[in-house]
C-alpha cells in the first residue's frame, strides 16, 4: 500500500467499501442495489436502505467532528479528503462506515426501523455502548501524533512550549521577570496603564 498512488487508493477504497455494502445485504437480508444519495435532501433520496445509510453517516460525521475539533485538530486538513471545511473529519470518519453506520443501518432497515429518528437514536446508543469517542480521539492521536511513550490519556496536555527544555507548565503567568529569567529571558516592559476612567 505504501507504493500505491491516490487514485490506486481511491479505487482500493471504493472496491471495499462496495464489498461491504453487499456483505451487509447477505447478513441482514436487506436487498441492495447501489449507493445513492442526494447532497442536502440526503434522508429523502433513495431507498429506506440509502435513507437510513445516510442518516447513519451524518451522526458518525457529526460524532468525528466533535472528537477532531476537541483534540484541537483542524477539520479542514485533510489527508485523502480535500478542499473543504471538513475533509479530516471525513477521513476519519471513513475508518469507522463498516464498523458502525453501516451495519447499523442495514440492521434497522431489517427490522422495518426506517424512520430517521429511529437510526439517530440507535447510532447514539451504540456509540454510548462501544465508548466510540474515546476510540476515534485515540485513533486521533496515533494518526497525527505517532507511537507515544506515554498512554494519551495520561499525557499533560497543559503544557506550553518551551526553546529550552521542551515544556513548561500551562495554567500560569508567566509575565513575572523572576520566572522568564531562569530560562535566559529578558522582559520588555512599557508604561503602565492607566486606571479608568482616563480623560483622553
Amino acid at each position: 500500500m505504501s507504493s500505491a498512488t491516490m487514485q490506486q487508493l481511491r479505487g482500493k477504497e471504493g472496491g471495499r467499501v462496495k464489498r461491504i455494502y453487499r456483505a451487509e445485504s447477505k447478513r441482514s437480508g436487506v436487498p441492495w442495489a447501489k449507493r445513492s444519495y442526494r447532497p442536502g435532501e440526503a434522508f429523502e433520496a433513495g431507498d429506506d436502505i440509502n435513507r437510513a445509510l445516510s442518516a447513519a453517516h451524518a451522526c458518525l460525521y457529526a460524532a468525528c467532528h466533535a472528537a477532531v475539533v476537541g483534540v484541537g485538530a483542524s477539520p479542514a486538513l485533510g489527508f485523502v479528503h480535500t478542499g473543504g471545511a471538513l475533509s479530516f473529519v471525513l477521513d476519519i470518519a471513513d475508518l469507522y462506515k463498516a464498523d458502525y453506520s453501516i451495519p447499523i443501518a442495514f440492521d434497522l432497515v431489517a427490522q422495518e426501523m426506517v424512520e430517521e429518528d429511529d437510526v439517530r437514536l440507535a447510532t447514539r446508543d451504540h456509540f454510548r455502548e462501544t465508548r466510540f469517542m474515546k476510540r476515534v480521539v485515540d485513533d486521533i492521536f496515533d494518526l497525527i501524533m505517532g507511537d507515544s511513550s506515554e498512554p494519551q490519556d495520561q499525557l499533560d496536555r497543559n503544557l506550553l512550549w518551551e526553546d529550552v527544555g521542551g515544556t513548561v507548565a500551562g495554567g500560569m503567568n508567566w509575565s513575572g521577570f523572576e520566572e522568564l529569567n531562569v530560562h535566559g529571558y529578558a522582559t520588555v516592559t512599557g508604561p503602565d496603564i492607566p486606571e479608568y476612567p482616563v480623560d483622553w
